[in-house]
């Protein structure tokens, strides 16, 4: 069984869509499996994240802002990939540090997520995008 779903951001940061996957999976009648995800974008991640502290969101983007800055920073100099803004490179680089697939099992038709984990989007660029993350059902 599959599925896309389309997470809307509005810039740098986590965006959370555990109640849109849990609704679907509950739904869906599959009572043991596998729902995995997979981001459609080089310049995006998902996390299983704690979902009760909204300081925890805040402190992954302000450390990852920190660890790759964009490319006005001095630091980031050797970049040679810069025509599409500053936020570029440096989003594609938190991608590939980051997954861009996670899995979660299935167990009595229900996510077996942890009480304070939550499924999110990690955006790495500055400007709103519509990302589509693909969930298989198995």
């Amino acid at each position: 069984m599959n599925r896309t779903f389309e997470i809307e951001t509005r810039g740098q940061g986590t965006y959370e869509f555990t109640r849109d996957a849990t609704r679907w999976v509950e739904g869906a009648g599959v009572r043991e499996g596998l729902l995995t995800l997979f981001i459609r974008h080089t310049s995006a991640s998902l996390l299983v994240m704690e979902n009760a502290d909204p300081e925890v969101q805040v402190d992954l983007k302000n450390f990852f802002a920190r660890l790759v800055p964009p490319t006005t920073n001095p630091a980031m100099s050797f970049l040679t990939h810069t025509y599409e803004g500053p936020d570029d490179m440096p989003a594609h680089i938190k991608a590939a540090l980051l997954p861009v697939s996670i899995q979660i099992p299935v167990m009595d038709g229900r996510l077996s997520l942890g009480t304070w984990q939550g499924l999110y989007v990690f955006e790495h660029r500055d400007r709103p995008h519509r990302r589509q993350v693909a969930a298989h059902l198995g």
